[in-house]
């Protein structure tokens, strides 16, 4: 693909990702979001590939960022959805 095109899908998107977030109610954004973040998962596996390709250093350090950027994304995800599940537990001794 031609650069037109790509960033054309980009720009599109772009515009489709904030119309659907801004769409979603405050009570399920923390949920969607969490989920969404681990889906990211995917994103680490084609990191690794990308780093390990061995093509050439550029592609290396790119999808070592990547992989780095991506597990922040997923830890993340898990540790909000760890604490919006601690808000429903009960407080005291007796549970």
């Amino acid at each position: 693909m031609d650069l037109i095109t790509l960033l054309f899908i980009f720009t599109l998107a772009v515009f489709l990702g904030f119309e659907l977030i801004s769409k979603v109610p405050s009570q399920l954004h923390t949920p969607l979001m969490s989920g969404s973040n681990a889906i990211s998962g995917i994103t680490i596996v084609g990191a690794l590939i990308s780093s390990g390709s061995g093509q050439n250093d550029l592609a290396q350090w790119l999808g070592l960022a990547a992989l780095i950027l991506a597990t922040v994304n997923v830890v993340g995800g898990y540790l909000v959805t760890d604490r919006m599940l601690g808000m429903f537990k009960k407080k005291g001794g007796d549970q």
